[in-house]
């Protein structure tokens, strides 16, 4: 397999990275139309963190972890490494010594679709990893492979200099040229949701606040005394039968 390192792909916009970690992935996800979300595969090893970055990329072989020394060299301070390989893969890329090279440069944390060891040391040395395994399974340093090029994870394309979110929830991508876009987004997105907050705590009900009692018309859902449900439900069960059920 051969392949390519880019170099110097241009990047979000620092400002808007730092937003959007502000806001999390969960809201930026719904701001920006439920798009972008990398799946649940992707589970982080420690919690309560949250960060936001952008995207050096690596596609690597599976068993194989040549292009994460290459992909380290591209990276720099504010940056999340993602990376995946050419078809599944569950070995131990990435581990404590990779961490410490990156941190070294600034990098803020992993995603990666395949596995990762030395968890205990990455949860103590405080550097965020999100993976689809994790492994102690070694692997080699034999094949070419890409840094900085559009892979896909989870169903999403991901491009060098575009933002990575991650946080407890998952994590998810921004393209480079949409950050400012979902920066305004998440910021109606987060002050909707304060007012509902607000009249939540006031006691409005969802189904008024969000006109749900129209839905629940429309879909033929109605409303029974408790009488009424165990009479209607229970007409013809035998003892014992549980309303709602038919012997």
């Amino acid at each position: 397999m051969s392949g390519v390192i880019v170099t110097n792909p241009p990047r979000a916009a620092a400002a808007d990275v730092e937003e959007l970690a502000r806001h999390g992935v969960a809201t930026v996800h719904e701001a920006l139309g439920r798009t972008g979300l990398l799946g649940p595969a992707l589970r982080p090893i420690q919690q309560d963190v949250r960060i936001a970055g952008t995207a050096v990329t690596a596609l690597c072989w599976p068993g194989d972890n040549l292009m994460i020394h290459a992909a380290v060299e591209q990276c720099a301070e504010g940056d999340i490494l993602v990376v995946t390989t050419t078809s599944p893969c569950t070995d131990g890329l990435f581990g404590e010594l990779f961490a410490t090279a990156l941190r070294h440069r600034g990098v803020r944390g992993l995603v990666i679709n395949t596995g990762v060891r030395d968890t205990a040391e990455l949860r103590a040395m405080d550097f965020p990893v999100w993976s689809a395994a994790v492994s102690a399974q070694g692997t080699v340093k034999a094949t070419g492979g890409s840094v900085n090029v559009p892979i896909v994870v989870g169903g999403q394309q991901i491009h060098p200099g575009d933002v990575i979110i991650a946080d407890d929830d998952g994590v998810m991508v921004v393209p480079r040229l949409r950050s400012a876009e979902a920066v305004k987004a998440s910021e109606a997105r987060i002050a909707k949701e304060e007012a509902s907050r607000l009249a939540f705590a006031d006691g409005q009900l969802g189904l008024d606040r969000y006109g749900l009692r129209e839905a629940l018309v429309r879909l033929g859902v109605t409303y029974q005394s408790y009488e009424e449900y165990v009479r209607d439900a229970g007409a013809g069960a035998g003892p014992g039968a549980v309303p709602g059920t038919r012997s």
